[in-house]
């Protein structure tokens, strides 16, 4: 159905005015569904895995059937971005804009139980809300990381039950955050949970899978959000043997990117077991690029009970991102482009790959015209991947791409990326050199620097007027 007519169905509807349906045009609901067969929702955001860190992007080393089947039977972007790191890609996922029009530019407030922070402001309206909105029942399962003030958080905008860490990420067993002096993160909702010992991708997975028998016979929206491959990396040990002769940082993180994998496939084999595969949008995508990170328990009294010097980061990192240069907390192409499938059998086309541009904020409009729900009224940055989808032709629907970090920001437009520092101009690189960004051209070519420079400015004074007058 073109999207006017919809529009102008929803609109009817929402006005309370009849609509015939005998035209074969499919009529919205009492509960706003707009279909019987309205698809479920499944996205599985992972964290911190980089580029091509899949087998199917070609890292041939890794073990990753499920990631690889949803690629097999759904389409594979190889153009697809998130954010430098992991706050502002959960914003652009949930909101479908750019985090800086939430308040998410800095971290924001990791545990529930400190001082107030920053907290994703609850005039957003979550992916959740408008599909909530609509008769979905709504989960999160894992990481949130917009903001752990009880105040706010997911249950204050649009999920009907959240399990996990409020915060940025913690040990698997004991649950606990580990830099700094460290605090307990693992909540039912804002009921802290105590479960010392327990394997947390385990227990986040057990809760999906109560989620979609319960709700098997209506529409869902699940968001499986993992804190990993992120650190530390405590992995399966079904999987030593696997990978016991690649070298270090590589075997390490080979190890969690196959735990990760292995409990989407538990997920997916029960929408197998219920019949739902064919009619659930499943969505697979990373949060920001691999980690490079080291750190070491400081202190001799570390609430999480670990001994001083303990190791708990990335190992130096063991990602693959080919002839991309970055990694996490970098505005380089391997900071911020990511693996991005979309599946959805009865619907979409199988075993596709798009080249051009799609980013994080794209997932909300696209989900919400599989679903036939309307957009929310607050202005959507994201765009609808579906006619990218249709055509391999079709122009990409962005004329600049941006981020900014704290006073760190970045515009790609075409090939082209400027990268600054406040007002500071720090380099430009092109995408399409043999060694892509190796070469600074911010002296060679001042047109394509004015030129990007124009597209930031304009840009964070638009974001930033959104941010003022929502606060």
């Amino acid at each position: 159905m073109p999207k006017s007519v919809r529009q102008v169905i929803l609109m009817f509807w929402l006005l309370g005015i009849a609509i015939p349906c005998s035209t074969g045009v499919a009529c919205p609901s009492a509960d706003g569904r707009s279909d019987p067969e309205q698809p479920n929702v499944v996205i599985f955001f992972s964290d911190d895995q980089g580029t091509l860190d899949v087998n199917c992007y070609g890292s041939a080393d890794l073990y990753t059937p499920t990631m690889d089947r949803l690629a097999q039977h759904g389409v594979r972007f190889t153009r697809a971005y998130a954010h430098i790191v992991c706050c502002p890609s959960r914003a652009m996922l949930m909101t479908g804009r750019y985090p800086q029009r939430g308040n998410v530019n800095m971290w924001t407030q990791g545990n529930a139980k400190g001082p107030p922070g920053r907290n994703l402001y609850l005039s957003e309206v979550t992916l959740a809300e408008a599909l909530r909105g609509a008769g979905y029942k709504t989960a999160l399962f894992g990481k949130w990381h917009l903001g752990a003030h009880p105040d706010f958080g997911p249950t204050k905008q649009g999920f009907d039950q959240f399990f996990g860490l409020r915060g940025g990420f913690i040990d698997n067993y004991n649950h606990f955050f580990l830099h700094q002096n460290g605090f307990h993160d693992l909540y039912e909702g804002t009921q802290e949970v105590f479960a010392k010992g327990e394997y947390f991708p385990d227990m986040m997975t057990e809760r999906a899978l109560k989620f979609i028998d319960q709700n098997r016979d209506q529409p869902f929206f699940m968001v499986v959000a993992f804190n990993i491959p992120h650190y530390p990396e405590q992995a399966d040990a079904k999987f030593d043997r696997r990978y016991r002769d690649l070298p270090m940082p590589r075997q390490s993180y080979a190890k969690i990117i196959s735990t990760t994998d292995d409990r989407m496939g538990t997920i997916m084999n029960r929408l197998d077991q219920h019949g739902l595969t064919d009619n659930t949008v499943v969505i697979f995508m990373s949060d920001n690029g691999h980690s490079g990170e080291d750190y070491q328990i400081k202190g001799k009294q570390h609430v999480s009970g670990f001994p001083e010097g303990q190791n708990y980061g990335a190992n130096g990192g063991g990602g693959n991102t080919g002839k991309w240069l970055g990694q996490k907390g970098s505005f380089l192409e391997g900071g911020v482009r990511v693996p991005a499938i979309i599946s959805y059998p009865a619907k979409l086309p199988q075993g596709v790959v798009r080249q051009q541009v799609v980013t994080a904020m794209d997932w909300m409009p696209t989900i919400l015209e599989l679903c036939q729900v309307p957009l929310p009224e607050n202005r959507l940055d994201g765009q609808n991947v579906l006619p990218l989808i249709e055509s391999e032709s079709a122009d990409s629907r962005y004329q600049a791409m941006h981020w900014q970090w704290g006073n760190h920001w970045a515009v790609l437009a075409g090939d082209w990326k400027l990268i600054g520092e406040q007002d500071k101009l720090v380099s430009l690189g092109n995408l399409s050199d043999p060694e892509p960004e190796a070469k600074n051209y911010l002296k060679e070519n001042p047109a394509m620097v004015q030129r990007l420079y124009g597209f930031h400015q304009e840009w964070l004074a638009d974001v930033n007027a959104s941010s003022e007058n929502r606060r």
